[in-house]
Order: structure tokens, then C-alpha cells, then sequence
């Protein structure tokens, strides 16, 4: 298969990626919207302390199994490595909710300041086992079948059900404890979608074999087991922050540092788009030995990802206030955590999928070393700074372990390839939307301010902007060659 196949396979796949990317951000921000102005600071803060629980609890169980199979079926399409992924993971999710539940009280003191919020970290430990189940058998849709029968699920289905569900509970008179029921049912439903979904592509029920081999366990749980640290890291990341803050400041501080965690995570969306669409081109071309056509793929990625991301976290670092103007008074302390976080997020998004390079790779351990560093420099930085700067002080210690890991991804991802990250076009292509999204910031800034009206200004001038940009006859067939590419049959 050509290097260009690659890239048109890798453009229409990262195109679907896109559009079910844009949809969870808007609905996740619908959610976020929704449980901050329902249950305020202090009631959002509970709330998403659990949910951090919950993320984190249920990335740890998942062992990396989840991403075992995205590495494994693009290699072997094989029935049998569905219950070698599930069943040791559903085991230990099964174990660790027993135990949460029984140890409820006190986990429910540490965490939420709150003896009464016993019953909402029962619910969240009783969900774990449905959220490891989905998250598992999803990863093998997402590996056998088309990009869109994933992003139909993970990226419509379960972030459109959500808030609808919770506005569903509060109407009904219920409280954080129904808000959070409404936040976790959507999963049980994408799981028993993903078990329908995965059947037909690995023949079950057709005769194939559910029965590992002897030599499957060790080649799987290989690659998998270091990755169980590492995705339970990246579950972390931002959580970690939630959980420190509640526990070393206040959970008002903490629901102000979620929600402006809830717009720093918005901008990789883009990058999750295209990472669920290319994670299994490059396992397959990596572990064909393509480098080349690799890393074409991914640097075609990477400039995407840029030109889409940049002007958005650059305008949430300009405009912060109007942005948690949408949340209330309550968050406007916000500001300055979230342009801090903007300012990293520039960073993470700007180095491009060299974690999804690392692991298609089949180099888990070297993903493991960036993410352990990452974690480490924002547990300690928290410890140092959230007792006396709260949500800022999370914001702080998160951005740098955002830094650290990237820049060490970075590195291993250039071994792993076997050439240069970044070529000439990126470099321009990102001082080009630097340039011209802060002269867009900047007059909006002088003009109405930092609140809804200047941002209201610097939109428009970006979007006349890049209608302008229509008249130059090489974006024109730039736009040409990418429509031709989206319309011609995966091969």
C-alpha cells in the first residue's frame, strides 16, 4: 500500500474522527454546564471528585487491556484475545468494588469532606465493572470495525445521553447522588452496543475460537501490563489535580479547577478525533516495518491537529473570563488556572500523537517512563502548591507534567519513527496561526475587552479571516485535494 493511500486512508478516517470529536465537546460542555449551574461550587466539586474517582479506579482496572487490543487485533484478528483482555480485567474491577464499597465511609470523609456522600461513592464503585467492561470492548470495536461505529458510540451516544439523563434527574427532584446515575447508565448501554458491535468481525458465533493459546498470554499481557500504569496516568492526569485540591483546599476550589480543566481538555479533542482514527494505521504500519509511510501519516496528523487547536486554547488563554462567564460568578477565580493551562495545552497538542506513536510502536515502557515522569512533577507540585494557591496551584502543577511527559514522549517518538517529528511546514504553519490568531485577540482585547464582547470581536475577525483565505487559489486547492480524499473508498 503507497504512502499517499496512507494519507488519503488516514484524512477520510481523521475527518469522521473530527466530526464525533466536535459533537463530545459540545455535549461535554452541555454536561460540565449543567452540573456546575445546578449544584454550584461546592455541590460540582463533590461531583466531580467522584467522577475523577470513578476515571481513575476504572483506568487502573482496565490494565491496559484496552489498549492491548487496539496494538493487538490490526496484527491478529483472533476471537480469542476478546476474554484474554476481559476476563482479567472484569475480575479485577469486580475485587476493587467490592472493596470500594465496603470502605465507603471513610473514603467518602477523605474525599469529599462529607459523611453523608457515603452512598454516592458506593454507586460510583458499584459502576467501575460496567465502565471497564465498555472501555475494553469498545477498544475492539475501535480496532475491527470502521471509525464511525466507534465514534457513533463514544463520541454521540454516551456524551449526547448525559446531561440529558442529569437534567432528566433534576427535574425529577433528585440530587448529586441521581446526577451521577444519570452520568454513569450511559455506559451500560455502550457496553452492551459494543458487545453486538464486536461480534461480526471476530466470527462470534460463527465458529471462531474464544480459547486463548498458551503464547497469546504472554505476547498480549507483554505489551499491555506497562501500559496499565501509563493509562491509568493519563486517566490521572487532570483528576489527580480534582482530588488534591478537594482534599488540601476546599471543594469549591476543586469544582473551580474542573471546570476549567472541563475547557483545557476540550482543545484535544481534535486530537482524540484523530488519534481513534489513526491508532490502528500505525500499528499495522509500524508493525509491518513502514516506517516512512508512519511517519508521513503522522506528521499530516500533527499539522491538522495544530492548525485546528492552536487558535482555540491561544483564545482561551486571551479570553478566560468570558469563557467562565458561561459557568457563573462562582468561577470566575478561574481565569488566570485556565490561560495557565491554555498556555501548556499549546505544548501538548503542538507535539502531536507521539504517545499513540509510542504505543502502536509496541514501546509501552517508553510511554510508561513520560507518563510516570508527568505524574510525578504534578503530585509533588501540588503538594507544594495547592494548600496556598488552590485551583492555581493545581493548574500550575499540572501544566508542568503536562510539559515533562510530552517532551519525553517527544524524544522516544523520533527513535520509534526514525525521523524528524517536524518538518518545515509545521514550524510556519504554527507561527502563521500564532500570528494571526493574536492580532484577532489583541484587537478584541483593545476594542470591547477581555469578557464576551471582545471575544465576540476576535471570532469575527477570525472568521473573516479565514474567509478571506478562500481567495488565495493554493487553499482553494488544498480544500480540493482534502474533499477529493474524503470522497474516494477506504481501500
Amino acid at each position: 500500500m503507497t504512502a499517499v493511500t496512507e494519507v488519503r486512508r488516514s484524512t477520510r478516517s481523521g475527518a469522521i474522527g473530527l466530526v464525533g470529536a466536535a459533537v463530545n465537546g459540545a455535549f461535554g460542555f452541555v454536561l460540565t454546564t449543567v452540573i456546575v449551574r445546578t449544584f454550584g461550587a461546592d455541590g460540582s466539586g463533590a461531583l466531580f471528585s467522584v467522577i475523577g474517582l470513578v476515571t481513575i479506579v476504572g483506568a487502573v482496572c482496565c490494565l491496559g487491556a484496552d489498549t492491548g487490543l487496539m496494538w493487538a487485533l490490526p496484527r491478529r484478528r483472533a476471537a480469542r484475545l476478546l476474554p484474554l483482555a476481559v476476563l482479567p480485567t472484569l475480575g479485577l474491577a469486580l475485587l476493587v468494588a467490592a472493596g470500594g464499597i465496603a470502605a465507603a465511609g471513610p473514603l467518602s470523609r477523605a474525599l469529599l469532606d462529607d459523611p453523608a456522600g457515603a452512598g454516592l461513592v458506593r454507586l460510583a464503585f458499584a459502576g467501575v465493572p460496567v465502565i471497564v467492561a465498555a472501555t475494553v470492548l469498545l477498544a475492539a470495536v475501535r480496532a475491527t470495525r470502521p471509525v464511525s461505529a466507534y465514534v457513533a458510540v463514544q463520541f454521540v451516544l454516551v456524551p449526547v445521553a448525559r446531561p440529558a439523563l442529569m437534567i432528566a434527574a433534576v427535574a425529577a427532584g433528585g440530587g448529586v447522588l441521581l446526577g451521577f446515575g444519570g452520568w454513569l447508565l450511559p455506559m451500560a448501554v455502550a457496553l452492551l452496543v459494543a458487545l453486538a458491535l464486536v461480534a461480526a468481525p471476530l466470527g462470534i458465533g460463527a465458529g471462531a475460537s474464544l480459547r486463548p493459546e498458551p503464547a497469546d498470554w504472554p505476547w498480549f499481557w507483554g505489551f499491555a501490563l506497562p501500559r496499565a500504569a501509563s493509562v491509568a496516568i493519563d486517566a490521572s492526569s487532570m483528576w489527580i489535580g480534582v482530588l488534591l485540591t478537594g482534599a488540601l483546599a476546599t471543594q469549591a476550589e476543586a469544582g473551580v479547577f474542573a471546570a476549567v480543566g472541563r475547557y483545557a481538555l476540550a482543545g484535544l479533542l481534535i486530537m482524540q478525533g484523530l488519534r481513534v482514527a489513526v491508532a490502528p494505521q500505525l500499528s499495522r504500519l509500524l508493525g509491518a516495518g513502514q516506517r516512512h509511510d508512519a511517519a508521513q501519516v503522522y506528521r499530516r496528523t500533527t499539522l491538522g491537529i495544530v492548525l485546528l487547536s492552536w487558535p482555540a486554547y491561544l483564545m482561551l488563554a486571551v479570553f478566560a473570563p468570558a469563557f467562565l462567564a458561561l459557568f457563573g460568578a462562582e468561577f470566575r477565580s478561574g481565569a488566570t488556572p485556565m490561560a495557565v493551562l491554555a498556555v501548556a495545552m499549546l505544548v501538548n497538542v503542538g507535539v502531536g500523537l507521539v504517545q499513540t506513536v509510542l504505543l502502536m510502536s509496541g514501546n509501552s515502557r517508553g510511554h510508561l517512563l513520560a507518563t510516570v515522569a508527568g505524574l510525578t512533577l504534578n503530585v509533588v507540585a501540588c503538594l507544594v502548591l495547592v494548600p496556598r494557591h488552590g485551583a492555581l496551584g493545581a493548574a500550575i502543577a499540572w501544566s508542568l507534567g503536562i510539559v515533562c511527559e510530552n517532551v519525553l514522549a517527544a524524544v522516544l517518538a523520533r527513535r520509534a519513527l526514525g525521523e524528524a517529528l517536524f518538518g518545515r511546514t509545521l514550524v510556519v504553519s504554527a507561527l502563521a496561526v500564532t500570528g494571526a490568531t493574536g492580532v484577532a485577540a489583541a484587537i478584541g482585547t483593545l476594542v470591547a475587552g477581555r469578557g464576551l464582547p471582545g471575544l465576540a470581536v476576535a471570532l469575527g475577525i477570525t472568521v473573516a479571516g479565514c474567509v478571506a483565505l478562500l481567495a488565495d487559489r493554493r487553499v482553494r486547492a488544498a480544500l480540493a485535494t482534502v474533499r477529493h480524499q474524503l470522497r474516494r473508498n477506504n481501500p
